[in-house]
């Protein structure tokens, strides 16, 4: 993981994944997460770009 990598993810979850994973799934769920709160959604974005995977 990179530190732009974790940048994005705790400046912006979406997008973090989005140039992860590209649209799917994991994109869906984080934008989810991140409506419902940013901590939730940050979370997510830092487990999905470290994994590769949910």
């Amino acid at each position: 993981m990179t530190l732009l990598t974790i940048l994005l993810s705790v400046l912006l979850p979406p997008l973090a994944v989005f140039l992860k994973r590209g649209v799917g799934t994991p994109l869906l769920i984080n934008i989810l997460l991140t409506i419902l709160g940013w901590v939730p959604g940050v979370v997510h974005a830092l487990y999905v770009n470290q994994k590769g995977t949910i």
